[in-house]
């Protein structure tokens, strides 16, 4: 049976740049798991590689044929932004083994969706101003900044991610990313052992 390797952490810890080394690297035969978002799409993000930029109206889609795993919503500066995971068909489990990226929360209902045995927590850790510098630098980078809503995400992992929810989800192990190529080939050694 195939496994889903579940990458999450607080925000600007690194994960986007983690999945897409471990997406690319041949070796482990990872199929990625995109998830789905309402919010707008990033200067560098492609659509259907780091998310599916979609609107409310295929949300409820998923919604009304019972294919959406979870969704979580937030109210940022800029409107609600929904985050969802749905079952549309990306994952065999009998094929393939699987990379995916989302919060706690999410990987708590896709290890309910798909079985504990399936699902594998990738946790990444980085220093809380060392995460706040490269959020910073990545808003910088923006075409329209969006500072305000940089410090809500800051501070709601504080309580997305507090200790008590990390215990509670089963998170054992944690992956420091002080070296991007280091906390990679780290993880890479946890898929291969797994």
């Amino acid at each position: 049976m195939g496994k889903i390797f579940y990458i999450m952490g607080k925000s600007a810890s690194g994960k986007d740049h983690i999945y897409a080394r471990l997406a690319a690297h041949e070796e482990l035969k990872l199929k990625k798991l995109v998830l789905y978002t309402t919010r707008p799409i990033r200067a560098e993000e492609e659509n259907g590689r780091q998310y599916y930029f979609v609107d409310d109206k295929k949300l409820e889609e998923f919604r009304s044929k019972g294919n959406l795993i979870e969704a979580r919503a937030y109210q940022t500066v800029h409107g609600i932004w929904t985050y969802f995971t749905a079952d549309d068909g990306q994952v065999n489990l009998e094929k393939a083994d699987y990379l995916g990226i989302g919060t706690l929360e999410s990987y708590v209902k896709m290890r309910e969706y798909y079985g504990k045995e399936a699902l594998c927590p990738v946790y990444i850790e980085v220093e809380d101003g060392e995460r706040l510098a490269r959020a910073l630098n990545r808003e910088r980078s923006q075409t329209t900044p969006r500072y305000e809503e940089m410090c809500r995400r800051f501070l709601a992992d504080q309580e997305d991610f507090s200790e008590e929810k990390i215990k509670a989800a089963g998170i054992k192990r944690r992956f420091q990313n002080v070296s991007l190529e280091e906390c990679v080939e780290e993880i890479a050694d946890y898929i291969r052992l797994s």
